[in-house]
């Protein structure tokens, strides 16, 4: 059991991935993510509309290097390197996703894909990265 009292094993990267949760957990996941010795970062994204404002939210709260570019490649590529953020896993907390699912509903599904594709990279070097993206409850049957 962690520090919190709570343990979803967070530190096992076989099941990391990108999960649907409310707002009201993040703050519990986070908790728990610091617990088990990850980088646990949040990412508002309250009205967020779109590809170039959520570019700039997550550069900005991971420190991306100058020399990231602003574009769906060089996401992915920063995402699966994080070698300037050094930790033994990672925990991203999207918060207030509905924002930009309301707004932007093919620019949320990239973003799905591309969190996807860097937590299956960083499991095959057997380190956990975890995606939270807040959604409200009553949008959880409409996702697949």
């Amino acid at each position: 059991m962690s520090e919190s009292g709570f343990d979803p094993g967070l530190d096992d990267a076989r099941h990391a991935g990108v999960f649907f949760v409310t707002d009201e957990d993040l703050g519990a996941l986070a908790a728990a993510g610091r617990d088990a010795g990850l980088l646990a970062r949040r990412i508002d994204l309250s009205g967020c509309d779109g590809k170039s404002a959520l570019l700039l939210r997550i550069a900005t709260v991971l420190d991306f290097p100058d020399t990231s570019g602003r574009n769906w490649d060089a996401l992915s590529d920063s995402l699966r390197d994080l070698s300037w953020l050094p930790a033994n896993g990672y925990v991203l907390l999207f918060e207030q996703a509905h924002d930009l699912r309301e707004r932007n509903e093919a620019d949320f599904d990239t973003l799905l894909d591309i969190l996807d594709e860097a937590s299956q990279s960083w499991t095959r070097n057997d380190v956990p990265f975890w995606a939270f993206i807040a959604l409200p409850e009553d949008d959880f049957p409409d996702l697949q």
